[in-house]
Formats: C-alpha cells, sequence, structure tokens
C-alpha cells in the first residue's frame, strides 16, 4: 500500500508520448485521425496519413499567419484582424488560387482602382497645382 508521498509502481514509468510530439507538430494528429476516421474518406485510414496532413495543415496555417502578422505590422497594428487575413491571401498568387472560393467573414475587398480613373485624378491634380 502506498503511503503518503510514496508511488505506485517502480517509478520509472514512461511518460507517453503524443503523435504529434513525435512528428514534431503543434496541430493535433490524432484528432485529424479521428476527424478522418468518422468522415468516411475511405474504408481504411493509414497511420502516417493523418501525420501528412496534420503537417500541411500546419504549414498552411503558418504561411496565411506570416503574411498576416506582415499586413497587420504594415497597418502600425499588433493584433491580427480577419481584414489582415484577407489582405494577405488575396496579394499572395498561390493562397489566391487555392482559396478563390473561400469567403473570410468581415475581411473586406482589395482596394482596386481602374487605370482611367488614377489617370484623371493625376490630370486635375496637375492642372490644379
Amino acid at each position: 500500500m502506498a503511503g503518503r508521498g510514496k508511488t505506485l509502481g517502480s517509478g520509472n514509468a514512461k511518460k507517453s508520448t503524443s503523435r504529434s510530439n513525435k512528428a514534431g507538430l503543434q496541430f493535433p494528429v490524432g484528432r485529424i485521425a479521428r476527424f478522418l476516421k468518422a468522415g468516411k474518406y475511405a474504408k481504411r485510414v493509414g497511420a502516417r496519413a493523418p501525420v501528412y496532413l496534420a503537417a500541411v495543415l500546419e504549414y498552411l496555417a503558418a504561411e496565411v499567419l506570416e503574411l498576416a502578422g506582415t499586413a497587420a505590422r504594415d497597418n502600425n497594428k499588433t493584433r491580427i484582424l480577419p481584414r489582415h487575413i484577407q489582405l494577405a491571401i488575396r496579394n499572395d498568387e498561390e493562397l489566391r488560387k487555392l482559396l478563390e472560393d473561400v469567403t473570410i467573414a468581415n475581411g473586406g475587398v482589395l482596394p482596386n482602382t481602374h487605370n482611367g480613373t488614377t489617370q484623371h485624378l493625376e490630370g486635375m491634380t496637375s492642372a490644379s497645382g
């Protein structure tokens, strides 16, 4: 019987390591595996498929966050807003193509001026100045 301050067992029990830690990832491999199995995407899911998918999702998230952080810094903000995520995705060629059908809530639209409008405005400023 274990008394106060004593532990049961030999004391050298190994701490379990998650599959995310084994792969060096932040995204949850076990949860992604559970979603893949429950989603009926296939009858069987391989052992390495959720690890690979977690790595891809983590890379995409890191890429978007890096670009959104740059957009926030360009606007002199310290917090990333949905607008910054929208600007980051729409200004990157590959992300724009990947997420072209995605709508980001409170993302706004990209500023877009027509060439005729800018030429007209330039003519007005040079004539007045």
